[in-house]
């Protein structure tokens, strides 16, 4: 991979041991997926933030960089492990706390903006259409390159936080026309109703399209919320960090759809959603928020918990930014909502907060929180945001 003469500075070390590395990392990287050249970026998203998932070889590994390492670009972090400021009030535990508040201040050495959100577009960290960034976050990578039509491949950790102290990335993947063009024509003939369809629909696109791009036709509207949530289930379940879909997304219309179709109909939405659903009645938690709640989907919440109690039996969190949360303030959704028994779980999702071994069930209106939960032995339902609130009230699923 050719290096200017600045980039080889910066590999020997001339600025500091964390953009050495950083160098490293990214010169690897481009050698490995056989890119000719780094290119310069907007921003950064950075995930492996919670302690749950990183351990103290993470958080030391972090400490270190942190040591004198910079980032050059607009960098935003993923979730943490925890609400950063209520942290007792979801029963996390002291030691987890304090260990994930010392992953949080290396961050902030670092210059990062402690945003802790899956969905940065919804708090400011919002890219321009073809714009290169460099973004590890798999529903958000998805929704820049799809809904957006920013160019960024699915970093890892490492490698966005090397990308940030850089202030480049190697072009490769979906930096490259070549690369985001469609391999699978997907028709949805399928109803799609509530917001879990969105969900499940991108359960089956995902699964059937595998490592691949879909086209996808037959869908003449859909909203911030719907995309962002089939942004974070088709990814979750299988397709690459990308997908058209016509007269909707940016790119849709420099493409042509492929020859290799497959159809998506209501009987494929009814055998996700029975995949995703364990036979269960009695709810443990009930989590909205995966990805991130928008304001739109809080005013929603609160509307339809007014005068209502959640049931005494059962916990339900409100998973959103703490930016988002403020407005929700500023807008009394937030007492509504605590007034009824709700809790608001900011900086943190059902995703990457240690819940095994607390909850044994949970409904969320989340393909992917449902994917998650499993791997933390919880039992799943998805359904509609009125079906998530009937549950919380009445302590079940019915």
């Amino acid at each position: 991979m050719f290096l200017t003469k600045e980039e080889k500075h910066l590999l020997k070390g001339e600025k500091g041991l964390a953009v050495k590395k950083s160098m490293e990392i990214l010169v690897a990287l481009g050698n490995i997926y056989g890119a000719n050249r780094l290119i310069e970026i907007g921003s950064v998203q950075v995930a492996g933030v919670s302690y749950h998932n990183l351990g103290d070889a993470g958080l030391e590994f972090l400490k270190e960089l942190a040591r004198d390492g910079k980032v050059k670009v607009l960098t935003t972090l993923n979730p943490a492990g925890m609400d950063l400021k209520d942290w007792k009030k979801l029963g996390i535990d002291e030691d987890f706390a304090r260990k994930q508040n010392l992953v949080i201040e290396a961050f902030e050495k670092m210059g990062i903006i402690i945003s802790c959100t899956c969905a940065p577009y919804l708090i400011g960290n919002l890219p321009t259409y073809g714009e290169h960034i460099a973004w590890s976050e798999s529903s958000a990578v998805t929704f820049a390159n799809s809904v957006i039509g920013a160019r960024t491949n699915r970093e890892g950790g490492p490698s966005a936080l090397a990308a940030a102290f850089v202030g480049k990335t190697p072009c490769y993947g979906l930096h490259l026309d070549e690369n985001r063009a469609p391999n699978t024509r997907v028709d949805v003939t399928a109803e799609l109703v509530k917001i879990s369809d969105w969900g499940a629909l991108g359960y089956c696109i995902g699964k059937k399209v595998e490592n691949g791009i879909p086209y996808i036709m037959g869908i003449e509207t859909a909203t911030l919320d719907e995309l962002k949530s089939f942004c974070a289930s088709v990814v979750t379940y299988g397709s690459k960090p990308m997908f058209h879909m016509m007269g909707i997304t940016p790119e849709s219309e420099k493409y042509k759809p492929p020859k290799a179709t497959i159809t998506i109909e209501n009987t494929d939405l009814e055998r996700a959603y029975k995949s995703i659903n364990d036979d269960f009645s009695d709810v443990d938690l009930i989590c909205v928020g995966c990805p991130h709640c928008s304001i739109k989907e809080i005013s929603e919440i609160a509307k339809l918990l007014k005068n209502r109690k959640i049931s005494p039996n059962t916990e339900f969190w409100v998973a959103c930014s703490r930016l988002v949360k403020q407005m929700a303030d500023k807008r009394s959704y937030t007492d509504i909502i605590e007034k009824a028994g709700g809790k608001f779980a900011c900086d943190t999702c059902m995703a990457v907060a240690p819940l095994k071994g607390r909850f044994r069930s949970v409904v969320t209106t989340s393909a992917k929180g449902c994917y998650y939960s499993r791997h933390n032995n919880m039992m799943t339902k998805m359904g509609s945001l009125e079906e998530c609130i009937e549950a919380a009230v009445k302590g079940q699923w019915s």
